[in-house]
């Protein structure tokens, strides 16, 4: 079983930008993406972005695009996600998530094979 571990959740200011760390383990298949959700209070939760693991293509949610970056450390199994100026609309529980295969068009809840449990990320005006 695939496990994935969030960090870098916090306290951020707002304005100020946001970085999140994702590392995998125990992967026991060849091709694969991996990305983010997040679910703000109250509200369901939602796709933020994904990575194709071998070739590096990405997507983005359009409330994120131009503020967000998805990145990976293969060595380290490792995938980031950085957004910068981030707003309080951006409070949410965020959520590493892998699948099986190499496309990026997914973006639905059950699209995802694997799930962190989740870092809180709370901005503050």
């Amino acid at each position: 079983q695939v496990q994935l571990v969030e960090s870098g959740g916090g306290l951020v200011q707002a304005g100020g930008s946001l970085n999140l760390s994702c590392v995998a383990s125990g992967r026991a298949f060849n091709k694969y993406v991996m990305g983010w959700f997040r679910q703000a209070p109250g509200k369901e939760r939602e796709f933020v972005t994904v990575i194709d693991w071998s070739g590096g293509s990405t997507k983005y949610a359009d409330s994120v695009k131009g503020r967000c970056t998805i990145s990976s450390e293969n060595a380290k199994n490792t995938v980031f996600l950085r957004m910068t100026s981030v707003q309080v609309e951006d409070t949410a529980v965020y959520y590493c998530v892998a699948g099986n295969g190499d496309g990026i068009s997914r973006q639905r809840l059950n699209e995802f094979d694997y799930w962190g449990l989740g870092t809180q990320v709370t901005v503050s005006s």
